[in-house]
């Protein structure tokens, strides 16, 4: 059954890690979305990966029986503003890691606020100053609802010069 206390694992990494093209593509998206380690890109590309790897059942079933599972998961991705309302299976097949990757509550605060760097706006999000609806939401990798969006509140006190 397993140990309780140690989860399987949320990410597949890449069978060959060390490739330069591969170390320098990585390195772009860490840096450009302001991920801490490769560990978190490789949930995202696991994410992207189990989402397409859906798509790709869902086609091989005849369509009588793929019907109500297709609109489930074209609802959930909806939701998460991965695909528009008119969506096809062969828009899941095209999703991208970026586009996971946009839905991240650090990048949406960065492009929100208009804050100067990733990292900047991954500090304002780990350190509390962000909330979603009306709960405090400090984990810079979690996914935005379309419905949420709106929502998203940053508190941050810019404090006062006193004027003599």
């Amino acid at each position: 059954m397993g140990d309780p206390k140690k989860p399987k694992k949320s990410y597949r990494r890449p069978r060959r890690i060390w490739t330069s093209d591969q170390l320098s593509s990585e390195l772009y998206v860490v840096g450009s979305y302001g991920l801490r380690n490769k560990k978190e890109l490789w949930k995202a590309q696991t994410k992207v990966a189990n989402f397409r790897n859906q798509a790709r059942t869902l086609l091989a079933l005849t369509t009588e029986d793929r019907h109500g599972k297709e609109s489930n998961l074209l609802s959930f991705l909806n939701r998460l503003a991965l695909v528009k309302d008119s969506a096809t299976l062969d828009d899941v097949l095209n999703l991208k890691i970026e586009d996971i990757l946009e839905r991240r509550l650090q990048t949406i605060i960065m492009k929100k606020m208009a804050i100067k760097s990733p990292l900047q706006a991954r500090q304002v999000v780990v350190h509390g100053f962000v909330s979603v609806g009306n709960r405090k939401v400090n984990l810079p990798g979690y996914l935005v609802k379309r419905e949420e969006e709106p929502q998203i509140l940053v508190h941050l006190e810019v404090p006062q010069i006193a004027k003599e």
